[in-house]
């Protein structure tokens, strides 16, 4: 379920309250987003559309910690993240969120294999069982067969599978995902919406995807709009 009313929704894993984020340029103070509230329960699929300057990617940032509100409070599952220190934050955002980005972010001298194993270089897992996750991970989005390969010999859409399983071999509460098929062909697109698909539905993750395509916000079990900054409507996509 995904509630934007304000009203609390007591299952939620992510609960958003009041969130304003302003800028200030050349004296002028722009809101970028005001008086946002969210509630996301675990498992759900939610796509943000709207045009560009709407606040979609503040939002996502905002959610991933990688930024802080103006106002406003964030939590997610049970963790109130608007008030942690950095090194707290840094710490939580490596528990927690795994990031999806439409350039796919790869380092090109690394495999794919090594690509997928860096967030993991900074926890406490031995060797093997990094290696355990990797390959379940890239087992995950089907390129079990490509770990030893580097980005320049994958295909755009591989390239990108190698960042969702680099999202999710620390196994965390929730992706971001911000126009992850925006540098796609439609074939391809279709087949990266298909793993977040079937991420929600058989891993019960909850993916939050920023998106201008319409064909990608359909396969979202809800589409919220956000313009100038404000969330005003929800609609049920399936």
């Amino acid at each position: 379920m995904v509630n934007v009313n304000g009203q609390r929704h007591p299952n939620a894993l992510i609960s958003v309250r009041n969130l304003d984020k302003t800028y200030e340029r050349g004296g002028q103070v722009i809101h970028v987003l005001q008086g946002l509230n969210l509630d996301v329960e675990e498992g759900e699929f939610v796509a943000f559309m709207g045009p560009s300057g709407s606040g979609k990617t503040t939002l996502l940032n905002l959610l991933g910690g990688l930024d802080l509100p103006s106002a406003g409070s964030i939590t997610v599952a049970g963790d109130e993240i608007t008030h942690m220190s950095g090194s707290r934050l840094t710490q939580w955002r490596a528990r927690h969120v795994g990031f999806v980005f439409q350039m796919y972010n790869l380092i090109p001298v690394l495999t794919a294999f090594q690509n997928v194993e860096l967030p993991l270089l900074l926890t406490g897992l031995t060797k093997a069982q990094r290696r355990e996750r990797v390959e379940l991970a890239l087992s995950v989005v089907g390129l079990a067969d490509r770990m030893h390969h580097f980005p320049r010999q994958l295909s755009g859409g591989q390239e990108q599978r190698v960042s969702i399983a680099r999202a999710i071999v620390a196994d965390p509460t929730f992706l971001l995902c911000d126009e992850p098929t925006g540098d796609l062909d439609r074939a391809s697109a279709d087949e990266i919406l298909e793993l977040l698909d079937h991420l929600v539905s058989a891993h019960r993750k909850t993916v939050l995807m920023v998106t201008h395509d319409p064909r990608a916000a359909e396969r979202a079990h809800t589409v919220l709009h956000l313009e100038k900054g404000v969330l005003i409507e929800g609609i049920a996509a399936r």
